[in-house]
């Protein structure tokens, strides 16, 4: 039977309760948004415009831009909406929804980091052979099968909580809707629950961590081989980007959901979701631009700047 709950909507407590802190985290999360939503979009653009950037690399790239805006948009808005009008409610249905794109769009990102760290991995340890493994039917399924078994694994998760039933406490101590947080605000039994989060969301992470640390292995491996200073300075450049990303990511994923909750606070759990929810995404148009010269220069053309349209070589 579907939840027969008395909440009717919660109440995101967020990042602050005073109003001077609310507005300068107002103004914080307004510019990182913007910022980030730019970033990602022109990174979209500039790769698809530039017909020498329509390799798999970059295809993986906009790819993960597609998803920052997508991440970021689930939360932000909602938290700025919120200290602008001095309401922080938000309904069940929406809160599901919010909880339902979140798991999608983070189990997505996973996923996808992982398929990015394989080509990278055929592109240095097997360079004669990428062109004819790495096929646009690849590309495609490696996109593409991210995307619906997250969205598959957020369905189930978004079920199994809404036969959960709320009583009368109905404040998230977050600024979006937490599938964490839900189950502990239940009055209902949520052992089941709290093992499914661990049974879907961990061999996805896990999976999808183990195969980035072996891709990565080989690599250093393979490129330390290499002779040249130079190319050994520009394969680790072109990885390095990846890699910080994924740092980033997965420190502070694995140091919310798979750490006893004996260590876990409220605001400790924040801090470190602010961070893959809203920091990460912003970064990465910023992180890998900054440090490819080919993208740089499709950047200069879309936006007509010549100097930086020079591709250094």
């Amino acid at each position: 039977m579907r939840n027969q709950t008395s909440v009717l909507e919660f109440l995101l407590l967020g990042l602050s309760d005073t109003p001077e802190q609310q507005q300068f985290f107002f103004r914080l999360f307004l510019g990182m948004y913007l910022i980030g939503t730019l970033g990602n979009l022109l990174t979209i653009l500039a790769i698809g415009f530039d017909s020498c950037l329509h390799t798999p690399m970059y295809f993986f790239l906009s790819s993960l831009s597609f998803l920052g805006l997508c991440f970021t948009s689930t939360t932000v808005p909602k938290m700025l909406m919120n200290y602008l009008l001095g309401s922080n409610a938000i309904s069940y249905p929406e809160c599901l929804a919010q909880m339902y794109f979140i798991n999608a769009f983070g189990a997505s990102d996973s996923i996808l980091l992982s398929a990015m760290a394989y080509d990278r991995y055929l592109a240095a340890c097997h360079p004669l052979h990428y062109g004819t493994v790495m096929t646009s039917r690849l590309c495609a399924l490696l996109v593409t099968v991210p995307w619906v078994s997250a969205h598959l694994i957020a369905m189930v998760h978004s079920i199994f909580i809404d036969h959960l039933a709320f009583c009368t406490n109905n404040k998230i101590p977050h600024f979006f809707c937490d599938i964490n947080t839900l189950i502990k605000l239940s009055c209902s039994d949520t052992h089941i629950h709290e093992m499914l989060v661990l049974f879907l969301g961990g061999p996805v992470v896990l999976i999808s961590f183990i195969c980035i640390v072996v891709s990565y292995t080989s690599i250093v491996s393979a490129v330390w081989k290499v002779p040249s200073a130079r190319g050994k300075w520009k394969a680790f450049s072109t990885c390095g980007s990846h890699l910080s990303v994924v740092t980033l990511f997965y420190g502070t994923v694995i140091g919310v959901y798979f750490n006893p909750t004996s260590t876990h606070t409220s605001q400790k759990d924040m801090i470190a979701t602010v961070m893959y929810t809203v920091v990460t995404p912003t970064l990465n148009p910023f992180i890998y631009s900054l440090r490819n010269n080919d993208l740089k220069g499709a950047l200069g053309k879309l936006l007509g700047l010549k100097h930086f349209s020079k591709r250094q070589l």
